[in-house]
């Protein structure tokens, strides 16, 4: 079932890395919507401090707006914030889980270290593993509460937040810096959402990977040139294409119009 309004409509959501950046601009827009879900957790690692200001200042607007501290890679923060996710949610499951909090180091070759290796994987490819893997239960609750057979991202999804600079086939941007943690984190992240999208799919949970495009961001803006994407545009892109995924689109690798990525 498309849905033509090209809309998200979605209960619950979870979104990881969101005090700035794409993650922020995700919850602005879901809490904007004509029918916005009833429950949004941002997560972040510190929600009362200097950096969440701006969430704080939209939960305090929006009473279905939920910050949840978490830290994507330590075990225990993950599993206290699915405790307190599913608190709220009581039975109703959650039915969309973006892993969007990311890190890069923009460093060449002969500089890059097993500390940046380790690092970068932790956040970029570990923690969404063992986020899935928590918010797992909560996930097929919200599969099973929902009628049909078929995926969407209205039923339960994980959606997971690449870089078409983790493409084998296309190396992407190359000129503006090699990356290395980087580009390797977000293939093994694409790696990980296909292998979800094959064991997941029989719990009735879609999954998909986004580049969201270079965006005007922190992080963006640290490769040299001003990236040509704004956050309002690269994410107004994915939430449509969120709406329209189904079963055939489950362990795609998608750009923010829809289109199928090179992995």
């Amino acid at each position: 079932r498309r849905n033509n309004m090209g809309e998200l409509r979605v209960r619950s959501v979870l979104v990881t890395g969101a005090n700035r950046g794409i993650g922020l601009g995700l919850v602005r827009h879901l809490l904007g919507l004509p029918n916005p879900p009833e429950w949004v957790f941002a997560a972040c690692r510190d929600p009362k401090g200097q950096r969440a200001q701006e969430l704080q200042n939209l939960a305090s607007k929006h009473p279905n707006l939920v910050i949840v501290p978490l830290e994507v890679t330590e075990p225990a923060s993950i599993k206290a914030a699915a405790a307190s996710v599913g608190e709220r949610l009581k039975d109703s499951g959650l039915n969309l889980l973006i892993n969007n909090a990311g890190i890069s180091h923009y460093k060449s070759f002969d500089s890059n270290t097993q500390e940046d290796m380790a690092q970068v994987y932790a956040t970029n490819t570990i923690g969404p593993l063992l986020l899935s893997q928590a918010f797992l239960p909560l996930l097929k609750k919200a599969a099973q509460g929902s009628p049909g057979s078929g995926l969407s991202c209205s039923k339960a999804a994980i959606i997971n937040m690449s870089s078409y600079a983790g493409s084998i086939q296309d190396i992407y941007l190359w000129e503006y810096g090699q990356a290395i943690s980087y580009r390797c984190s977000k293939a093994a992240l694409n790696m990980l959402t296909k292998c979800q999208s094959l064991g997941y799919r029989e719990h009735g949970i879609l999954c998909a990977v986004f580049h969201p495009g270079w965006v005007q961001t922190d992080m963006g803006n640290t490769a040299g040139d001003k990236p040509p994407v704004t956050v309002d545009e690269s994410v107004g892109g994915m939430l449509k294409v969120m709406s329209s995924l189904s079963e055939k689109d489950t362990g795609t690798f998608l750009d923010r119009e829809g289109k199928v990525l090179p992995w």
